[in-house]
């Protein structure tokens, strides 16, 4: 990406969107168009055609969704499929009219199947039933990759869509109910230390495995593939050969990001107990749902392009702390 080009960061206030845009800036990138929710309502055709017409971007990072835990899916499953529909298929669109050079779709790992092999590979997509609990937005997000697709071989564009793990960082949601697990943990962690509470109840069992990255280090890892070269970035997207040749053929334009291991949920809250400082017991409640049993993605392919994550978990967990301290969040 040249220096001076016009980037679109869709979501540019979220957790995802404000680690991209730290990783630009820093990357002396200063060509930024960004929205507010207030200023652009991306679930609107005509105003996401409109803003596009007006402002021609060249490239294109797609990290606006409505997203959420478990609590937040299972409640709001019409908002989750409704919006992230919308909001995907107004900006890939709008792109492909306005000439955008490159796109970055941002996803999920929620994406695969419940039971996938572990850990998941790309080519797992669409080879079993999704986990319940976040079916609609796991649907939207699959109809995203395939959008990307279509338009690669139908118009010759150059989507691509990335599939981080879970993801936990500066700026993220760390609202009591509709927040992801860390900062769930992190809050009620830190107010039972302040309350001197003798224990914190975690949902689920504890069993669960999950693998977390760092924000900062999805968005060196976006950064990276889209400043690929002209050659290495049309082989993510055509992976079988020319465009005619793999029109139905190949893997779908799709590269997972993450750290490559796992733990138990019940890991993550004694590291977060840990970091927090909080001394007293924690305690699991098995009514709640557990969700899938394990979520740990396959990086090979984003490794064998040279990159890999570098933020350890305790590190980056006690980055995330400071950071809800420094919002003032209790």
């Amino acid at each position: 990406m040249d220096k001076h080009a016009k980037i679109y960061v869709a979501g540019h206030r979220g957790l995802v969107g404000s680690a991209l845009m730290r990783n630009l800036r820093a990357g002396g990138y200063t060509n930024f168009l960004t929205r507010t929710h207030a200023e652009l309502d991306l679930t609107s055709q005509a105003a996401v055609e409109a803003f596009f017409a007006a402002e021609k971007p060249n490239y294109v990072f797609l990290a606006a969704a409505r997203v959420g835990g478990i609590h937040a899916n299972n409640t709001y499953p019409a908002e989750f499929i409704r919006d992230n529909l919308a909001i995907q298929t107004n900006i890939i669109h709008a792109a492909w009219k306005n000439k955008v050079k490159r796109l970055l779709f941002l996803g999920s790992s929620c994406i695969y199947p419940k039971l996938a092999p572990q850990p998941m590979k790309e080519e797992h997509l669409l080879t079993g039933p999704l986990e319940p609990t976040n079916r609609p937005y796991a649907l939207a997000k699959i109809a995203g990759i395939e959008m990307c697709w279509a338009y690669n071989r139908q118009y010759g564009t150059q989507y691509l869509a990335v599939m981080p793990t879970n993801l936990y960082g500066p700026g993220d949601n760390y609202h009591p109910e509709n927040s992801h697990v860390i900062p769930a943990l992190i809050r009620r962690f830190h107010e039972a230390k302040l309350a001197s509470a003798p224990s914190v109840m975690v949902w689920g069992s504890g069993t669960p495995r999950r693998e977390f990255l760092y924000s900062e280090d999805m968005a060196d890892a976006c950064a990276y593939l889209m400043n690929l070269p002209d050659e290495e970035f049309a082989r993510l997207l055509w992976p079988a050969g020319s465009l005619l040749e793999s029109c139905n053929l190949g893997l779908a334009p799709l590269v997972n990001i993450g750290v490559g291991h796992d733990l138990s949920i019940r890991e993550l809250a004694e590291a977060v107990k840990d970091v927090v400082g909080y001394q007293g017991a924690i305690e699991f409640d098995a009514t709640k749902p557990d969700g899938t049993p394990r979520k740990l993605m396959n990086v090979r392919r984003l490794n064998a392009m040279g990159w890999k994550a570098h933020t350890g978990m305790h590190e980056g967990l006690a980055r995330a702390y400071q950071d809800f301290m420094a919002a003032n969040v209790h």
